[in-house]
């Protein structure tokens, strides 16, 4: 054998090798942040629940009622239904139903572990990415997903972060094989931080130069998706697609909005304002400061995604209860909201996405009524994220994505025994219950020695 052949054949062993390192490196990384729980499958004949406490949110509670539904859809509710043949009977006495939850703004799917930068596809590189679409990069299998599921989730709307124009989210069920199984929105709103823009310094005049200039892009891209929208509808042949803009054309034309996160009174008045100058539609996600503008969202009719009860005061000088009490006092102001958790990229995030109907409680405990607890992490926000024809009560001809609970769901003493996404049994496993059988048969082994 020659020196170049026996050179070459070294080479090729330790590529081999190598690629072989690799792939085993990518099969274990792979089991390690995939889930064990299977899709649903898609229902096989009709279902009716008996004898639970049905919370319709959009009527009144039945307290021994009966719901059946068919094909991934309500059919009926009420006190007593007419039961197909053939039918499966769930025997629910003293058992509650509930809609599914929607989580409406989360980073679930997109992050696993923050520490390991492989697992984290929150950000996308650049400041300004209108055109980034966060459900591509969704994981299916991310281990968190069956823990918010298992904790009454069912629904919500993930969103990319970054430093100023974040990207596109989409309103994902909880279930399915793939990003396009779990869609039900894509896309869902243009996600902005507003902080970014507004400078909470006036009398920086770095900050303010900062600002009008991220305004002036705004604008510019903006008017561009304008006069790309004119050249697209004039032209049959020869048009370029520019695909940036022509994510932004439902944004312009009122069939997507522009999420903001503000939570100052001065950035979310700039923000509305700026919103109306250029005749869009806006949520506002955050809202901390939002009763102090309620005359201005009621006026232009601004919902608010309030971003989690679990948080600090803002200011020193702010009530220890500021957080607590804001579901009651944009209640009280006729201010349209709901509530949701930590958010994308906030403090436990994905992994928090699970406590959503603690949130809730949290309200109730400082002065917002259960109903309409209940009704902002369901059907308020469905509302929100315009799925409410499909989503956010238990009416007839709206997806059969509901719960079966133990007891009140705002209370941590009940749990989900089973779930449905559109009809399709979901499995409520995860890893926190893996976790805990196992070392509850471990202790259990010891002190049997």
């Amino acid at each position: 054998m020659s020196i170049r052949q026996k050179i070459s054949s070294r080479l090729m062993h330790r590529l081999n090798v190598r690629f072989l390192v690799i792939g085993l490196l990518v099969n274990f990384t792979a089991q390690l942040f995939a889930h064990d729980q299977v899709p649903g499958q898609p229902q096989k004949g009709p279902i009716v629940i008996r004898g639970a406490t049905i919370h319709r949110v959009d009527q009144p509670v039945i307290q021994r009622g009966e719901i059946l539904f068919n094909e991934g859809k309500i059919i009926a509710v009420g006190e007593k239904v007419t039961v197909p043949p053939g039918a499966v009977e769930i025997m629910a006495e003293g058992q509650h139903v509930y809609p599914g939850l929607i989580e409406s703004m989360t980073d679930l799917g997109l992050r696993e572990i923050v520490a390991v930068e492989e697992t984290d596809d929150r950000t996308e590189f650049g400041r300004e990415n209108p055109n980034a679409r966060a459900w591509v990069a969704v994981n299916p299998d991310s281990e968190l997903i069956p823990v918010a599921r298992a904790g009454g989730v069912l629904v919500a709307m993930t969103a990319p972060r970054g430093p100023w124009m974040r990207g596109q989210s989409a309103v994902l069920q909880l279930d399915g094989w793939t990003v396009d199984d779990m869609a039900i929105l894509a896309p869902a709103g243009l996600f902005v931080d507003w902080s970014a823009v507004h400078s909470r310094d006036d009398d920086d005049q770095r900050r303010r130069e900062e600002r009008e200039r991220k305004l002036k892009d705004f604008d510019k891209l903006i008017l561009q998706t304008r006069l790309y929208q004119d050249e697209r509808d004039a032209l049959t042949e020869g048009f370029s697609t520019n695909v940036r803009l022509e994510s932004l054309l439902p944004l312009i034309n009122g069939k997507m909005p522009l999420i903001v996160h503000a939570d100052l009174q001065s950035e979310i008045e700039s923000a509305v304002t700026y919103a109306v100058s250029q005749g869009l539609s806006i949520v506002i996600y955050g809202g901390y400061d939002a009763e102090k503008c309620a005359a201005l969202l009621k006026q232009h009719q601004v919902p608010v995604i309030i971003g989690s009860t679990y948080r600090l005061p803002m200011r020193r000088d702010d009530a220890y209860d500021a957080a607590y009490t804001l579901p009651s006092r944009l209640q009280k102001a006729g201010i349209h909201f709901a509530i949701g958790g930590p958010g994308a990229g906030g403090p436990g995030g994905a992994a928090s996405a699970r406590n959503l109907p603690y949130h809730a409680a949290v309200a109730v405990a400082f002065g917002l009524s259960e109903p309409d607890a209940l009704r902002a992490v369901t059907l308020s926000a469905a509302e929100i994220l315009q799925i409410d024809q499909q989503l956010g009560s238990l009416t007839p001809g709206k997806d059969a994505t509901l719960l079966i609970v133990t007891g009140n769901l705002l209370e941590t003493e009940s749990n989900v025994i089973d779930a449905y996404i559109q009809g399709r049994q979901v499995d409520l496993g995860s890893r926190h219950k893996m976790l805990n059988q196992k070392y509850q048969k471990k202790y259990s082994q010891r002190q049997s020695r």
